[in-house]
């Protein structure tokens, strides 16, 4: 419904990727995912990209009133999980983490208390993380 709504809307030329990459954060690499069913080679970057950043997002946040905020420790432990099932893109999300931004968000918006990992121990948290090169297959969007 989501893609269907933002189709419809005359999106500027620089913003015609909306639709797609808001619409399809919820796809998984397996195929598995929804609302088309699109495999990892399917996907542009962009949107694999916005799956981690969305997942990341919504198990840190504070503010839903049907759950509480994951630690940092717990949400990386989930995600790491996705990563080996293939919800995620397995590459993206080592870059991810080998980039610290998931620590940059966390320093400016969990509470303390949930920030209880830091650069060095996010490897330590059963992150895989390869630093190595990274193959983004798929469609680059761009």
């Amino acid at each position: 419904m989501t893609i269907q709504i933002l189709e419809g809307l005359p999106f500027p030329r620089d913003l015609r990727n909306v639709p797609e990459y808001a619409g399809g954060h919820h796809e998984r690499m397996d195929g598995k995912g929804y609302p088309r069913g699109l495999t990892r080679e399917q996907m542009s970057v962009p949107v694999r990209i916005m799956a981690i950043a969305d997942i990341f997002e919504a198990l840190t946040a504070g503010d839903r009133p049907y759950k509480p905020a994951k630690t940092l420790s717990e949400l990386l432990s989930i995600m790491d999980g996705m990563k080996a099932t293939q919800h995620i893109d397995p590459d993206l999300y080592d870059l991810f983490i080998a980039s610290g931004i998931h620590l940059d968000y966390a320093h400016r918006f969990l509470r303390p208390d949930h920030i209880d990992v830091g650069h060095g121990d996010s490897q330590q948290v059963g992150l895989q993380a390869d630093t190595g090169s990274h193959h983004l297959a798929g469609n680059t969007g761009m």
